[in-house]
């Protein structure tokens, strides 16, 4: 009979023991929506959620009150898109922004998740494919950079029109206040202009202050890199291998507000461009030379 009681105790310890471990590692979600501004967060909701994004950047402030600091401005971009989760941790979603016309797909998978003991990070990766859909007199006329030459007519193929970004995200929420995310990325444009490049390595860093249940300070910061190993520019006087035309960087400042279903956010920041590899390839807007324009993001999510 004590044989018996002995074992019982320990297997109830064992079981006590196990409990309590699983109470302990629950999973720590940092973000309240899955963009950040104009950049992807490690947030995917739910499974079984639709989720309605809208996206939406004004004009330059340069012009102040005449236009209403760029609100009345020309040069808008507005995206609209649906993301859905079919099953846990990942989600696949289709965009359309006016810029360029492009419609996008996308799909984002959570491989990490933050937990309040034994994980300390969640890790996501997310990807997209884009095709540009503006009329072919558009388009730049040269698909080889180094290869410049008289503008010349040519039909563009639907390969021209695809561009691609993909991104790999660590986040780290830090107790109840701060929240920090960073990324690297790697876009892809399968045409260009003569003075850019095909490919663009960057790095990405975001992250939210909390003021409020409700309430964050937000930013993003993303940086194209200059990296000659993947340059196609050929600077034939100097003999060495150049830049091209190169992105700028893309600073953006906000706040956040938030509710168990919506995330409202309004900002002001530099690229004008709303899809990652836009403002990863051509964004020329400067944050210390009246490159500033307000923008609002808006999520909306439905469980099913």
């Amino acid at each position: 009979m004590k044989k018996y009681i002995l074992t019982l105790l320990i297997l109830g310890i064992t079981l006590s023991s196990s409990f309590a471990q699983d109470e302990e590692a629950q999973p720590v979600y940092a973000f309240n929506s899955g963009i950040l501004i104009d950049a992807q967060t490690s947030y995917i909701p739910d499974a079984r959620t639709l989720e309605f994004v809208i996206q939406h950047k004004f004009g330059s402030l340069e012009n102040g009150k005449s236009d209403l600091w760029g609100i009345y401005a020309p040069g808008s971009n507005v995206r609209l898109a649906l993301n859905y989760v079919p099953v846990k941790n990942f989600q696949f979603g289709a965009g359309i922004t006016k810029k360029n016309m492009y419609t996008d797909l996308n799909a984002k998978y959570k491989i990490l998740q933050q937990k309040t003991s034994g994980m300390p990070v969640s890790l996501t990766v997310f990807g997209n494919v884009a095709i540009d859909g503006r009329n072919e007199s558009a388009f730049g006329t040269g698909k080889v950079a180094e290869s410049k030459g008289d503008n010349a007519e040519y039909t563009v193929k639907f390969s021209d029109r695809l561009s691609y970004f993909s991104q790999a995200m660590v986040t780290r929420k830090f107790g109840e206040i701060l929240t920090l995310q960073a990324g690297a990325s790697f876009t892809h444009y399968n045409l260009t202009g003569w003075d850019y490049n095909h490919d663009v390595v960057g790095l990405h860093f975001s992250g939210k202050i909390k003021f409020s249940p409700q309430g964050s300070i937000i930013f993003n910061y993303d940086k194209p890199l200059k990296i000659s190993g993947i340059s196609e520019q050929y600077d034939w006087d100097n003999d060495e291998w150049a830049w091209g035309t190169h992105a700028k960087e893309n600073l953006s400042i906000g706040v956040e507000f938030f509710t168990f279903t919506h995330a409202f956010q309004i900002y002001v920041g530099t690229a004008q461009g709303i899809l990652p590899q836009d403002m990863m390839m051509y964004n020329q807007n400067d944050w210390t030379d009246k490159g500033l324009a307000f923008g609002f993001t808006i999520t909306r999510i439905w469980m099913f």
